[in-house]
């Protein structure tokens, strides 16, 4: 047990060796590394729905998803192995400000932000249409 606050990482100095103390090994590798950001559920479900309704379409063929330690990745490809044409993205650092979710293009762009996934999402209900 330690005086620290949780999610934090002591530093090397404050870390005490003495010999013959019992030290549970998950609260040790719980300071070290702070669980990674991932997405709840029904937010996967949402997701994983607009996925299928493309895939049936034609227009995405694989996907790919990161947990990392500030932001949640899903990423969307046309064919494996190229980058990804969008990644939807939950940073909840940026959930009091700009909202935590939002939908980026290939270029980098942010095509949509907000706080509600359902809403970020329906940037992908729009039908590109061929002008002449």
């Amino acid at each position: 047990m330690t005086d620290q606050p949780e999610g934090t990482r002591p530093s090397h100095e404050a870390v005490e060796h003495k010999p013959g103390t019992v030290v549970d090994l998950n609260d040790y590798r719980r300071s070290l590394d702070p669980l990674p950001v991932t997405f709840h559920r029904r937010e996967l479900d949402a997701i994983l729905w607009i996925y299928g309704r493309m895939v049936g379409e034609g227009e995405w063929r694989d996907y790919a998803i990161d947990h990392l330690r500030d932001k949640a990745v899903f990423s969307v490809f046309k064919r494996s192995g190229e980058f990804p044409l969008y990644r939807i993205e939950k940073n909840p650092k940026l959930a009091a400000k700009q909202g935590a979710f939002s939908v980026v293009g290939s270029d980098g762009r942010i095509l949509k932000r907000g706080h509600d996934l359902r809403q970020v999402l329906k940037v992908f209900d729009r039908k590109l249409k061929l002008l002449d």
